[in-house]
Parts: structure tokens; sequence; C-alpha cells
């Protein structure tokens, strides 16, 4: 997206949710966002996010910087600790297509969110309908197929042991899990 897109108001159809407003910071009115992921590239690398506080809108970040865990920026018209407390809660979304390249082996969450799952021997498993942090790993939340004996939802680790191939443009994930774990 341009910057004249954000200045304009015109919502991107690729937003993506990447952290949220956790709090005011010092009294000039910064504000302290929480990254849903442990490097907060993608908030990092764009001058525009977008707020859902009063209304989804795009504000221009003028400075940021990581601060034990989370990032602490300024944003263009926000002046004073009750500007930016009146942010509290807000959802901090960027376009997908703004997000800095990755290695051809790692993918982010957002677009891993929604991919079929299989295990090796092509049975379904289900959908992956989120993902978590454990503090060691990421964690595959999987809803199940529709039947009768399918747990509520399989928690798999992501990583090389059970992750065996991600194929994104088929819109599927390949584990080595059955469907008894």
């Amino acid at each position: 997206m341009t910057d004249s897109a954000a200045a304009a108001g015109a919502l991107p159809a690729d937003l993506v949710q990447v952290g949220y407003v956790s709090g005011p910071y010092g009294v000039a009115g910064s504000i302290r966002v929480t990254p849903f992921s442990t490097d907060a590239d993608a908030l990092m690398s764009v001058k525009t996010w977008w707020l859902s506080k009063p209304a989804m809108q795009a504000v221009q970040v003028r400075t940021a910087k990581i601060h034990g865990g989370d990032v602490v920026a300024q944003l263009t018209g926000v002046v004073g600790r009750d500007a930016s407390e009146a942010l509290k809660g807000a959802a901090v979304s960027i376009p997908r297509s703004e997000f800095p390249a990755l290695a051809a082996d790692e993918f982010y969450w957002s677009d891993l969110i929604g991919l079929n799952v299989v295990n090796l021997q092509g049975e379904a498993l289900g959908t992956v309908s989120d993902m978590m942090d454990n503090g060691a790993q990421s964690i595959l939340r999987i809803t199940p197929v529709a039947a009768d004996d399918a747990p509520a939802e399989r928690l798999v680790p992501y990583v090389d042991q059970y992750v065996k191939s991600v194929d994104l443009n088929g819109k599927l994930i390949t584990l080595d899990w059955g469907l008894d774990y």
C-alpha cells in the first residue's frame, strides 16, 4: 500500500493484526504495543499502522523501539498521556503485503492459520485454527474434522520432528502425527 492510500484512509484488504496497545508509555504520548511475535519484525519495519480505536484508522509511526519484549512507539498526532491512554486495547494491524520477507523454510503464523492438516498416511487431522507459543516452540492448534471420536482440538509442536511439509499454495500441512495422538 502506498502512503497516499494510507493517508486517504483506504482500508487494505490484507490487514493482519500483529499486536495490541497494552497502554501508555511515559507522559509524552508514547504507547506500549504487545506484539504477537517474539521479534516484532513486522511492527518495526512498517511506518503506517492501523489501529482499531476509536475506529479503524491509519496512523503514522514517528519512532518505534523494542523495550522489554514490547514495542514503544510515538505516533503522529498522539500527544500526552491521556491521548495514549485512550488507545489502550486497540488492535494494531498492518498489511500482510508489507511484512518483511522470510527465508524459504519460514512462515508467518497468519499464513498457517486456515491450512488443512494431514498426516503421513494422508488422514485428515483438521484445520489450523490458531497458533500459540509455549516459550520453547510454536504450537499448532488444530480443529479436527468432525467425527464422534475426534478430540476437541489437537496441539502439535511446530518442530521439524512433526512438521514434514508446508504447502502454502496447496493450503496443506503434512505432519508425522497419528489420529490417536
